[in-house]
């Protein structure tokens, strides 16, 4: 049986975007299903009657659904232990478990300030000091990861993992608020920028056509 991934809008849904990438980035067979958001009711009690958390994601797998983008990942890689997503090396997957969940936990300001819409015309916004410690922070993680992992790839630990998988939709952020960045971030963006199931993700979003007013405030 196959595994259904539910999603929201793909221009504005960054946990959506995370397993989704993962899952295509990994080889993952699964079927999409995409539910609007914040559209009424009717949307609204589709989502329930998959999860009744009330948000997406949410990975449907026979008769078991695992909600919470994090948690899909790390389902996603005890189902499918070939798929690696997560790196083989102990201490490496220790590193890409701690920013990936430094990634779900955190980063608020930015998250609020910076969300993530893909149609958006790229330009900068002025931000406050919190959120630019985010961004700071994000290109250290980045940083230090492509100094110890690059030779193995180009990705954050080298191959593609579910690390690039919970930042993915950073790039978005970066490349649409005009973020400025160092030249090894400029070349990891450029890295996700090439992924195929990014670019797909991508086309996707842009494809889309309804507007969430509540996200179009800058």
């Amino acid at each position: 049986m196959a595994l259904t991934l539910v999603i929201g809008n793909k221009n504005y849904s960054s946990w959506s975007m995370r397993p989704w990438i993962a899952l295509k980035g990994a080889g993952i067979a699964f079927d999409e299903v995409v539910i609007p958001l914040y559209t009424g009711a009717a949307d609204k009690q589709r989502i329930l009657d998959v999860t009744r958390s009330g948000k997406v994601p949410a990975l449907v797998d026979g008769d078991l659904t695992v909600w919470d983008s994090l948690a899909i990942i790390e389902y996603a890689a005890e189902r499918f232990p070939d798929a690696r997503l997560w790196p083989q090396d102990v201490a490496m997957r220790a590193h890409a478990r701690s920013i990936s969940a430094e990634m779900h936990s955190g980063f608020m300001p930015l998250r609020n300030e910076c969300g993530m819409n893909i149609h958006r015309p790229i330009r900068a916004k002025p931000l406050s000091d919190d959120a630019r410690a985010n961004i700071a922070r994000i290109q250290q993680i980045w940083t230090e990861c492509r100094a110890q992992y690059g030779g193995q790839g180009p990705y954050l630990f080298g191959a593609f993992s579910g690390a690039d998988a919970m930042y993915a939709p950073v790039i978005h952020r970066f490349r649409t608020y005009a973020i400025e960045v160092t030249p090894p971030v400029r070349a990891y963006m450029d890295a996700m920028l090439a992924n195929p199931a990014f670019q797909q993700w991508t086309r996707d979003a842009l494809a889309e056509t309804l507007v969430i007013e509540r996200f179009e405030t800058d």
